[in-house]
Formats: structure tokens, C-alpha cells, sequence
């Protein structure tokens, strides 16, 4: 491992995962000079002090044995297999843990997005969604929780395709505990993805500071049943930011689990979609008018 990706490690071990200023710096800077910065008081901030505190003493050598110990490899930007779309996020990560194929992660993939408690209804769509994409050789994208999740991932797992879990814990954090099979599987097949180290908990700041990855991976957003206040909705929100198409599927009027699609729709932040073809079609017009 390079300086500079020693560097990142370090770093990426000691800040939270979306830090503009961090990110800024080393931006500007390069990690390994933001790293020698941090260390010499360069920063006089109760923030840099924070980062200085959580440093490892021993450096970037035991971070690369805990992940690689708990099955991953770490990534940064300049690797072969790092996804460039990510790059166009305001804030990229300063590297991620992929646990399983990280070359998955470059492939051409639609993120499927919802709550945590879908209807039946929510649950078949975001399934045959998913199988009907894997089956066009496109990949899925989506978070670990169970619902609409944990069916997107169902689906293109049956139909023997390429899906993507991006979590907001440590890979080796099976969270929720219910979905330790279905993250084995994942890993198989595609990657599992997160921008803490392992052993790290889910905290709830860690799942909005996620939504922005899984935007960022995947060519357009689709939101299966949100409820009006959904971290989905921030999910379509920074893929709209980005310029990628969002997507969201009409459910029953008085139905709560459709209230934050139809909420989007209903501000034409997002496109009524009621195939896969349907979905295939406008993410393809929208391409060619950029």
C-alpha cells in the first residue's frame, strides 16, 4: 500500500464518513499531506483535535488487518476497481470497505429504494423490479435493512444477478441480524459495501450520509412505498442533486407506505413508473439529453 493510500486509511478510520471539510482538504491537499497536517497542530479546531484523538498509534498496518481480517479489501480513489461515478458527489468517500467483488461495484446498476415496513404489494414490486433489471444485465443497488431492501436484493439474487448492499455499519456487523444469510449471498454474487471500519455500529447519521453512495452508484433511483418521512426520500433527493433520473412506483392513494412516493411525485421530483421497460425508456431519454 502507497503513502498516500496509507494515508487515506488512517483518515478513513478517524473522521465520519461525509466530512466537507475533510474532504475538501484532501481534495486540495492530497490525504498524505492532510495526515501530516493534522499531526504537526497544522488545524486548530476542536474538530481536527477529535480526528488527531481517534488516529491509530500504530498507523495504517493493523486498520488493513482488521478489514482484511473481517473479509474485505479496502479501496480508494485511483484503484482500478474504484466506481468513478462516485466522484461526482460533492463529498466522495475517502475509500470504502467492499466485502465480496469489488469490480461489481462498476457495473451499470439502478439503486431500488423503500420502508422498512412494506405492504405486499411493495414488497412483489420491488422483487420483480429487481429480477426484471438483473435480467437486462443491469445490476441493483440498495441498503441492508429489511422491507423494500432486503426484497430488491431477494429479487436479483433469483434471478442470478449482480446485487449491491451498501450498509452503514462495519461489513462484519450483520445489522439487522436477521439478514446475516442474505448478506453471505449478497457477497457472493456482488459486494458488500460501507464507509466505516469493522466493527463500527449503525448510527442514524451513518444511514443518511449512506443514501448519498447508493445515489452516487447507480444511473438512476427507483422509490418503492415511503412513508412521508422516509430516509428514501433523501436517497431520491441526492440522486436528483447528482442529475440521475428518479423513479417512483404509484401505490393505492390512502395507502401511508405510498405517501412520500406520491409526495415526490406529486412535486415532479420523481417520474411515475409502472414497468421495467417504462423505467428503461426514460432513463434512456434522459441519457441522451445530456
Amino acid at each position: 500500500m502507497n503513502q498516500e493510500k496509507s494515508a487515506r486509511l488512517e483518515l478513513f478510520a478517524a473522521t465520519e464518513g461525509g466530512s466537507s471539510f475533510w474532504g475538501s482538504e484532501i481534495r486540495a491537499q492530497g490525504a498524505h499531506h492532510t495526515l501530516l497536517r493534522i499531526r504537526d497542530g497544522f488545524y486548530r479546531s476542536s474538530k481536527a483535535e477529535k480526528t488527531l484523538s481517534q488516529l491509530h498509534p500504530d498507523g495504517a498496518l493493523p486498520l488493513l488487518e482488521s478489514i482484511e481480517k473481517a473479509g474485505g479489501i479496502f479501496i480508494t480513489p485511483g484503484d482500478t476497481c474504484w466506481p468513478q461515478q462516485l466522484d461526482d458527489l460533492e463529498t466522495p468517500p475517502i475509500g470504502l470497505v467492499v466485502k465480496g467483488k469489488a469490480d461489481s461495484l462498476q457495473g451499470r446498476s439502478i439503486a431500488i429504494v423503500g420502508t422498512r415496513n412494506p405492504t405486499p404489494y411493495g414488497a412483489r414490486i420491488a422483487s420483480d423490479f429487481a429480477a426484471g433489471f438483473v435480467d437486462r444485465e443491469w445490476s441493483i443497488v440498495s441498503g441492508g435493512a429489511y422491507g423494500i431492501d432486503t426484497h430488491a436484493h431477494k429479487g436479483a439474487l433469483i434471478a442470478e444477478g449482480i446485487t449491491i448492499a451498501v450498509i452503514a455499519s462495519g461489513i462484519d456487523i450483520n445489522y439487522p441480524a436477521g439478514n446475516e444469510r442474505l448478506f453471505s449471498e449478497i457477497s457472493e454474487l456482488g459486494a458488500i459495501v460501507s464507509e466505516v471500519m469493522p466493527g463500527t455500529p449503525a448510527f442514524p447519521s451513518r444511514f443518511l450520509t449512506r443514501n448519498r453512495i447508493i445515489a452516487a452508484l447507480s444511473k438512476s433511483t427507483l422509490v418503492v412505498e415511503a412513508a412521508f418521512r422516509s430516509g428514501s426520500l433523501r436517497t431520491a433527493r441526492d440522486a436528483a442533486e447528482l442529475m440521475r433520473p428518479v423513479m417512483a412506483i404509484p401505490g393505492p392513494i390512502n395507502s401511508p407506505t405510498s405517501e412520500g412516493t406520491h409526495r415526490l411525485i406529486g412535486e415532479r421530483a420523481a417520474e411515475i413508473v409502472t414497468s421495467v421497460s417504462d423505467a428503461l425508456e426514460l432513463i434512456s431519454s434522459l441519457d441522451q439529453l445530456v
